[in-house]
């Protein structure tokens, strides 16, 4: 089994180390393409079992299951390494109890305007496993020696590295935060979330939720001090009248005890999701917003600035959008070449280049005006071509506005 250590991550953290290139910041004040990679969409791993749609874990020789998009970016020891992290499979409680929950560590080989490959590279992952028996109910692996989790037991969608090395995970299951250390092993149950059932929580009828199927806990922030966790709902509560308000809750991670308080954000549309959250190293945090749309249908596929101090006469956050990922700059032509009926690649005529997933899950911070975006490919989303399959599509922008020196709130 292939596990890999997570201490130096927690070092790195402590000592503020980014795996950031060097690349000149261009002239011009746009939302700049800087960097991008592409993990192919047939990329497989080893595993025990065959990893394939409504298929049992079988054990068999030689098996694999594929790598599949990513729900959360963080980063690795090492220049241009990061922990990417995959969902529950295949896109349901039911369909993927052979998918393995797991972390990987990948190496981005960027391509710039100086040139590189686009190649990015798996070189380790952490598999997810209760083998303390630590979970109160029946997972698909009951009753194994390994007690691997799979898809079937949770859908975690965040992923964050607490201050000692172990590793917190926000779940849209229960909704649930998951907590393991740094080898993935389970340190304890699963923490509900008080008040929030989804339809796939353990042990209950779907008359009793009150959140619609996969509308947990999509993003997660941690605080700048390391001291709180900011799981933040995808979508609204189906008992909240208002279906454009998205709660953040907060989390004691010394306490492990949620502390109450929670924050409402509003989106502009009750179809609108909150794809991720998470902080930008001090009191600010970076929202990804997205619709339910792909290729030439999607039209909000968006960040926005939020700082929990800063709230509206509504009693909503107050938000501010620096980065449209359906118009991003791409002056050196990074993007290209197209494959045929491909969508969103800039070309001379026009340097524009798009994310148009229909998911785009994971949002990380580089320093300063920076951030590193990848898509979750949903095993068949067809964003960048109606034809073929997603990529994961790694990216790297230049966002000037999210220091705030561009315009004000909206």
């Amino acid at each position: 089994m292939h596990r890999s250590t997570l201490a130096a991550v927690a070092t790195a953290a402590l000592l503020g180390v980014a795996a950031i290139p060097t690349i000149a910041a261009p002239s011009s004040g746009e939302d700049t393409l800087e960097k991008r990679a592409i993990l192919p969409a047939e990329s497989t791993a080893p595993a025990p079992w065959n990893g394939a749609p409504n298929t049992e874990p079988a054990p068999a020789p030689g098996s694999r299951q594929p790598v599949g998009g990513f729900s959360a970016l963080l980063d690795a020891p090492g220049r241009d390494v990061y922990w990417a992290m995959p969902d529950n499979g295949f896109g349901n409680k039911a369909n993927s109890r052979s998918f393995i929950l797991r972390v990987y560590r990948v190496r981005a080989e960027w391509e710039t305007a100086r040139g590189g490959s686009g190649d990015v590279e798996i070189l380790d992952w952490i598999d997810l496993r209760d083998p303390d028996e630590l979970i109160p109910f029946a997972i698909v692996r009951e009753g194994s020696e390994d007690r691997l989790l799979t898809g079937g037991d949770f859908d975690p969608e965040s992923m964050r590295i607490a201050r000692d090395g172990t590793l917190w995970f926000g779940d849209e299951f229960g909704p649930f935060l998951l907590h393991t250390d740094r080898t993935g092993k389970v340190l304890e149950a699963p923490i509900p979330t008080r008040g929030v059932r989804s339809p796939d929580y353990p042990g209950i009828t779907p008359d009793r939720a009150n959140l619609a199927r996969s509308n947990g806990f999509e993003g997660m922030a941690l605080s700048g001090d390391g001291r709180k966790l900011y799981p933040a709902l995808e979508g609204p509560l189906t008992t909240d009248p208002d279906k454009t308000r998205r709660w953040i809750y907060e989390f004691d991670v010394r306490t492990e005890r949620y502390t109450g308080r929670r924050f409402q954000h509003r989106v502009a549309d009750p179809s609108y999701l909150v794809s991720d959250f998470t902080s930008l190293g001090d009191d600010r945090y970076v929202v990804l917003e997205r619709d339910n749309f792909e290729n030439a249908q999607a039209r909000h596929k968006k960040a926005f600035v939020i700082d929990l101090d800063r709230v509206g006469p509504d009693g909503f956050l107050v938000k501010r959008e620096v980065l449209d990922l359906l118009d991003i700059g791409d002056p050196e032509l990074i993007s290209p070449p197209a494959r045929p009926g491909d969508f969103g690649i800039a070309t001379p005529a026009d340097r524009t280049f798009k994310m148009p997933y229909v998911t785009i899950e994971a949002v990380l911070p580089e320093g300063g005006d920076r951030l590193a975006i990848v898509n979750d490919t949903n095993f068949g989303s067809r964003g960048r071509n109606s034809t073929l399959p997603d990529y994961s599509d790694f990216i790297g922008v230049r966002v000037p506005d999210l220091a705030g020196r561009r315009g004000g709130d909206d």
